[in-house]
């Protein structure tokens, strides 16, 4: 039987397609009459066709499991996600004003550190930090930009307003997965793609390439930039072979690398060394150089610091900028947009209880049982605490975590994450999803039209996460007539 959209039905949760049990958004209203009119046995055939395109394609992520390295097939939902021009562009500006804030603030952060004089964010919190490099200070990367590749991640809330859950700012990943969403649904919806105008996303590779040449201390007509990986266990390495091949650069891990004695970085080729001018670093900054950071690590350069302190090569995303990409500091990213830009944030945070503070803290642990609570500096959803799904035990175990290490928590409300309708075993279900743009920056700001879309296939979960039973779909930015 084909979709009935008059008993699809999201209760209390604001969906992104139908905005009531058979009335689609006006965005949206193409996408659902078209879906309506396929039958089961289609709408299967599609997703099984989705399915053999990306095993064919090779779109595969990492997981760890037991100390062993598994790849899997990228999970994917073939119903698009929809969002209108309009209401986007009110978003690409939010995040681009947000980006030009941080990296303003990672400037004044390594060089003046005036935003502490001015007592708006306080030192302690981002001076204890782990991701703030000391050796970082008085360096000043090209365009004054330290993070040059971000990914916000956004959720929309119960009356479907954006809203930023936090900023990713050293290594964001998942934008080769953007690409390839949109791939495969052209291949299993083509027809859509005549009838609608939807932004393209294609373009990225190209984008990215030119902001890294932007970077180059040398101006030359093709600088040298490759892409530097840790290498293929790492869970991302799809993306980094897939973006390396997409700009036509090198992929290279450490060991291809070396700083010569006048301190430039080199690649070892067969016909000689080359100089090095961009590097789009892939790996973590301890790992960068065993000089300066870990000294067991095999993954990064010797010397690689020396060069870049010395503007011999430019490195995205700069060496420190981490230390803005911890979820205590993201709650004053509103504030920096208003030291810095003097302007009013375009894109409101997720409300926000840091636990290094007293009050604050005695809130959270009255009302854990309420609230999502994340550590500062995890990733990947590991660590995070939902309250309303938590036993008792688990309660307890997190207030006496946040008591012993207060600085490392923070808290937001458990929100009421929107939906959007995924085609399940048993048809058409409403699924929890949020959103990753990325944003790039060299001279200019660059927003993507859209992101990658992760949402939750566990009927209920909050957790998009792929590595934690979260899957993907593709995010069409559409124009409405």
């Amino acid at each position: 039987m084909p979709i009935d959209w008059r008993k699809y039905d999201s209760g209390e949760f604001y969906d992104e397609l139908i905005a009531s049990p058979g009335h689609p958004r006006r965005a949206g209203h193409k996408l659902a009459k078209y879906l309506s009119s396929l039958t089961d046995e289609e709408l299967r055939e599609r997703r099984d066709a989705a399915s053999a395109a990306i095993h064919g394609m090779g779109i595969t992520f990492t997981i760890y499991s037991e100390g062993d390295n598994i790849d899997r097939d990228w999970p994917f939902d073939i119903i698009p996600r929809i969002i209108s021009n309009r209401e986007w562009q009110k978003v690409q500006a939010g995040l681009s004003q947000r980006i030009r804030a941080i990296n303003c603030f990672i400037q004044d952060l390594y060089n003046e550190q005036k935003i502490f004089e001015d007592d708006v964010v306080p030192a302690d919190i981002v001076l204890g930090s782990r991701n703030f490099l000391e050796p970082c200070r008085g360096v000043t990367p090209p365009h004054g930009v330290w993070s040059n590749i971000s990914g916000s991640d956004l959720v929309r809330d119960h009356r479907g307003r954006f809203m930023v859950l936090e900023d990713n700012l050293r290594v964001p990943s998942g934008v080769s997965y953007m690409i390839e969403n949109r791939e495969v649904t052209k291949r299993v919806f083509p027809e859509l793609f005549e009838e609608q105008s939807i932004l393209p996303v294609d373009e990225y590779p190209v984008q990215l390439y030119d902001m890294l040449t932007s970077l180059s201390p040398r101006k030359r007509k093709r600088p040298e930039v490759v892409v530097l990986t840790p290498g293929i266990y790492n869970s991302a390495y799809f993306e980094h072979a897939y973006l390396a091949q997409a700009m036509g650069v090198k992929l290279v891990e450490g060991s291809d690398l070396f700083v010569d004695d006048n301190d430039f970085v080199q690649l070892k080729a067969v016909e000689g060394p080359e100089r090095v001018d961009v590097i789009y670093r892939r790996i973590d900054d301890i790992f960068m150089d065993p000089e300066v950071f870990r000294e067991d690590s095999v993954v990064g350069v010797p010397g690689l610091m020396r060069a870049w302190r010395k503007g011999n090569v430019a490195i995205a995303n700069a060496p420190g900028s981490g230390a803005a990409d911890d979820k205590v500091v993201y709650a004053y990213v509103p504030k920096m947009i208003e030291y810095y830009l003097k302007e009013k944030a375009l894109v409101p945070n997720v409300p926000t209880w840091l636990c290094s503070d007293d009050k604050q803290r005695a809130y959270v642990l009255e009302h854990i049982a309420e609230m999502v609570v994340k550590p500062a500096n995890e990733s990947g959803g590991y660590g995070i605490l939902i309250g309303p799904q938590a036993s008792q035990k688990m309660l307890e175990e997190y207030r006496q975590r946040i008591q012993d290490d207060p600085r490392n928590y923070i808290a937001q409300p458990t929100l009421r994450l929107s939906t959007a309708p995924v085609l399940t075993d048993h048809g058409v279900a409403p699924r929890h999803l949020d959103l990753r743009p990325f944003i790039l920056q060299g001279a200019t700001s660059t927003v993507t039209a859209g992101g990658l879309t992760r949402v939750a296939l566990r009927e209920g979960s909050l957790v998009v996460n792929s590595s934690q039973g979260g899957g993907s779909k593709d995010t069409w930015i559409v124009g409405v007539d």
